[in-house]
Formats: C-alpha cells, sequence, structure tokens
C-alpha cells in the first residue's frame, strides 16, 4: 500500500513485478549517466570560449554519435523485449478467476469452483471499522493462495475499466465485450490495494481493488465458507 511518504514504487510482492522494477532501475542508469554526460558537455561549452577545429565535418565524430546511441538502444530494448515475453506468457495456471467491472464496483468469478460469484463492494466512511483503510476496504475481498500461478480474466459489462495492482505489476483493461487475460504469483501473504485505473464515471474513484494472499488452507476454507453464505 502507497504511504505518504511513499516516492517511488511499491514493494514487489510478485517475480514479475522484481523483473518490473529491475528493468526501471536498468533504464534509470543510463538515463542518468546520459544526462550527466550530456549536462557536462554543456556546461563546458558554457564556460570557455574555445572550440575545437576539427568538431565539424569530422567523420570520426559522426561516426561515434552514431553508433553510440544505437547500443544505448540495443541496451534497452533486449532487456525491455525480455520482459514483455515473460509478461504475456501464461505458465500453466492452476487458478482461474475472472474479475468483471461495474460502474462503479467489481465482481468475481471463481470458475475452478462450481462458478461461484460475489460482488465486491467498496466500504462507506459510515461503515468502516477502526482498522479498516478509507476509500480502499471493500465488503468482499479477492483471495487466492500465495506461491501459486494465478490467471486473470478481466472484462466488463458497461464502459472500460482497468484492474490494477501496482504491487503485483498487474494492469489490464476491462474492456465490454472483449476478455482480456494475464497471470501472477503472489510471493507472501498480504492484502494488496489497487483501485480502478481508467477514468470510467463519477464514482470512478470509488471502485477500490483488495487481492488477500493467504496460505492453500485457508483458501480452501474461505471457499467453503463462501459457498455456504451464498
Amino acid at each position: 500500500m502507497t504511504t505518504w511518504k511513499t516516492l517511488l514504487m511499491q514493494d514487489s510482492a510478485s517475480p514479475l513485478m522484481e523483473q518490473l522494477m529491475y528493468f526501471h532501475d536498468h533504464t534509470m542508469m543510463i538515463l542518468i549517466i546520459i544526462t550527466i554526460l550530456i549536462g557536462q558537455t554543456l556546461l563546458s561549452m558554457l564556460l570557455n570560449k574555445f572550440s575545437h577545429r576539427f568538431l565539424l565535418e569530422g567523420q570520426l565524430i559522426e561516426m561515434i554519435w552514431t553508433i553510440l546511441p544505437a547500443i544505448i538502444l540495443i541496451m534497452i530494448a533486449l532487456p525491455s523485449l525480455r520482459l514483455l515475453y515473460i509478461l504475456d506468457e501464461i505458465f500453466n495456471p492452476t487458478i482461474t478467476v475472472k474479475a468483471i467491472g461495474h460502474q462503479w464496483f467489481w465482481s468475481y468469478e471463481y470458475s475452478d469452483y462450481l462458478n461461484f460469484e460475489f460482488d465486491s463492494f467498496m466500504i462507506p466512511n459510515n461503515n468502516l471499522p477502526m482498522s479498516g483503510f478509507r476509500l480502499l476496504d471493500v465488503n468482499t475481498r479477492m483471495v487466492v493462495p500465495f506461491n501459486t500461478q494465478i490467471r486473470i480474466i478481466v472484462t466488463s459489462i458497461d464502459v472500460i475499466h482497468s484492474w490494477t495492482i501496482p504491487s503485483l505489476g498487474v494492469k489490464i483493461d476491462a474492456t465490454p465485450g472483449r476478455l482480456n487475460q494475464t497471470n501472477f504469483s503472489i510471493n507472501r501473504s498480504s492484502v494488496f490495494f489497487g483501485q480502478c485505473s481508467k477514468i470510467c464515471g463519477a464514482n470512478h474513484s470509488f471502485m477500490p481493488i483488495v487481492v488477500e494472499a493467504v496460505s492453500p488452507k485457508k483458501f480452501i476454507e474461505w471457499i467453503d465458507f463462501i459457498k455456504n453464505s451464498n
């Protein structure tokens, strides 16, 4: 969960998010080096009145500033292509959950467990317990086991929404009449918060997403509880 002092990305809770953070650090390191070198060059040009007589019409310097950016782009492109392949791959999912966006709440279907479903509404401030999180907590959380490959299928019945959990590295559009899917695996038990990331109407800010990662045993107990309550 993001707090008031969080300046960078949230702590990763999945292998995919760890890879995204590694790529972010790799790219930022290259950008910082380029910025420092260009800044130093510009500063030296502004602070002295000397000029290099072989700078213009020089084949060597033109080859350098043509080949060097190409090498830098390759250094950024290769890790990004690898990361795109990893993010797009579905690794034999153990559990499939379908998330359906509504104006303005989410509903979830567990097709692997007799197709039971439930709606997830934001808890109003007047009903929020002392331990709850304002504008983030919901009445029924999406519960999944950790260290398990989860496939999430996302769609919408009205307008375009976006199912987003920053700490898991998941952001996928919920488009009417279309099924989008992605996968993730949570490496620790915790509660993860997200929100709709598409401006979908008047109550866009009030359709949060809460994913609770528990042990496989607790997950089966939760499945039985939800079935009995329905």
